[in-house]
């Protein structure tokens, strides 16, 4: 099988499915970091990382706190992602290649915020951005402002590489992160005070699951 084919066969389709960042990584070397069953990931090699961005206009409500109409559209994106995933995984299965669809938010553990496994880690490996300070993953052209979903497969295809990128002097989501939990660095992030604060929106009924999107607001990338 052509891998660059099938690279362009799967990207036309995501793309044309309302995708807006399609990229492939080699998975090898993380796998031992995936919450999945060994067996699961014998012989599956790769991740089809994919993302769709999210309204501007709905983030920019956020100020504070998340508002309600966020949560909601939140939620929405998720879904379409989890769809499109499934879409993806089963037509590499009619093509006679394995593929697994991985939540695009399914929380095992979130003291820990682990997860089935990293998709900003695996959005990095395949070229989509860079773990910017708000500890999410950025991208230069939508900056944060998206959602991602991970399909792990074993078909033949060309692979993507990492970006030679940062967030430069640009500081915006330290200054709006309502739990100062942003510092200079990614691996300054302060996941605890961060989580309290969520837990703080979720009691205040300000929304149904953990989710904030202050940080989200103001990261724009290039645009």
């Amino acid at each position: 099988m052509d891998k660059a084919k099938n690279y362009a066969l799967l990207k036309e389709f995501c793309l044309a499915e309302g995708m807006d960042l399609f990229g492939v990584a080699d998975i090898n070397a993380v796998k031992s970091e995936f919450h999945i069953l060994e067996e699961t990931l014998a012989h599956l090699d790769k991740s089809i990382c994919l993302g769709v961005r999210l309204s501007g206009a709905i983030l920019s409500e956020i100020k504070i706190e998340p508002t309600k109409l966020y949560f909601h559209h939140y939620r929405i994106v998720n879904s379409f992602l989890d769809q499109v995933a499934l879409k993806l995984s089963n037509m590499i299965q009619r093509k006679g290649s394995a593929a697994i669809a991985i939540p695009a938010t399914q929380i095992i553990d979130w003291e820990k915020n682990t997860a089935h496994l990293s998709h900003r880690k695996l959005g990095v490996l395949a070229g989509l951005g860079w773990i910017g300070r708000n500890n999410l993953l950025v991208n230069a052209e939508l900056g944060s402002q998206f959602r991602l979903v991970t399909v792990l497969t074993d078909m033949p295809l060309t692979l993507d590489q990492p970006v030679n990128d940062n967030c430069g002097t640009c500081r915006l989501c330290q200054k709006a992160c309502p739990a100062q939990a942003i510092y200079e660095t990614a691996q300054d992030f302060d996941q605890v005070k961060c989580f309290e604060k969520l837990k703080s929106f979720q009691r205040q009924r300000q929304v149904e699951q953990f989710v904030c999107g202050s940080c989200v607001n103001v990261c724009k990338g290039n645009k």
